[in-house]
């Protein structure tokens, strides 16, 4: 089911035991846009401190409650790696939170299937954090200055939108698919062209993200845009 991006901050984070806080933020793979990990204002409970999650320990998104329920209890958020939000997150920083918990990350070596890195490729568990294989990539990681293009979610709404003929609109949210967190389309308000209209625009469909000058840039031109699928909110599921 496809959900907007969009309803998901702010939504209250429930461990096993208590909450969290909430979603301040998401951070998605600009590589094969599926979202990598939700970021957690803690608030009250841990003041001035964000943790970063990842969809896969998402037991279940309430929009009727607007929660999120977590397979973590408190004490392990707890415990987990502290993170600077304001900075880019680093293969180093998203290999120490996996570390932490005992979990395989999502890149790297065949060791992930779909989204989240829980199972080899073989169908096999994957290497105890421990093993010479498992030491072996973490050097390898923390050697590497490979970006790992992640982007938040917050920063992208709002980009202006170029088609390979001129601007088109901007980013006015994202849907996504609750099954594996895969974003399946932009959600393009171009009301300076046709007032009124948003369009759906598929993710492969986007050349390039200008981070630079804010922008999002299509393999398709204006008429090509005006005829994509119409954003229908009442569609959505969520």
């Amino acid at each position: 089911m496809l959900w907007n991006l969009s309803a998901i901050k702010g939504y209250t984070i429930k461990a096993k035991d208590g909450e969290l806080g909430s979603v301040n933020d998401l951070l998605f793979d600009d590589t094969n846009w599926w979202v990598r990990w939700l970021v957690v204002d803690t608030g009250h409970w841990l003041p001035g401190r964000k943790v970063l999650l990842p969809p896969a320990v998402v037991l279940r998104a309430d929009p009727k409650e607007k929660d999120v329920a977590v397979d973590l209890t408190m004490q392990q958020v707890k415990d987990s790696p502290d993170i600077d939000t304001d900075r880019p997150v680093s293969r180093q920083i998203e290999t120490s939170i996996y570390d932490f918990y005992g979990w395989s990350p999502y890149w790297g070596n065949g060791l992930f299937t779909d989204t989240y890195g829980y199972v080899g490729g073989d169908g096999t568990a994957a290497p105890h954090l421990g093993s010479p294989q498992r030491r072996a990539d973490i050097a390898e990681i923390e050697r590497s200055e490979d970006d790992p293009h992640l982007r938040s979610i917050a920063a992208v709404t709002g980009y202006h939108v170029h088609a390979t003929d001129g601007d088109i609109g901007h980013v006015a949210d994202f849907l996504f698919e609750d099954a594996d967190w895969s974003i399946r389309y932009l959600v393009v308000d171009t009301k300076n062209w046709w007032p009124g209209k948003k369009v759906l625009i598929a993710p492969r469909s986007a050349r390039e993200i200008d981070w630079i000058d804010e922008l999002v840039k299509l393999d398709m031109n204006r008429e090509q845009v005006k005829e994509s699928p119409a954003y229908d909110a009442s569609a959505i599921g969520r």
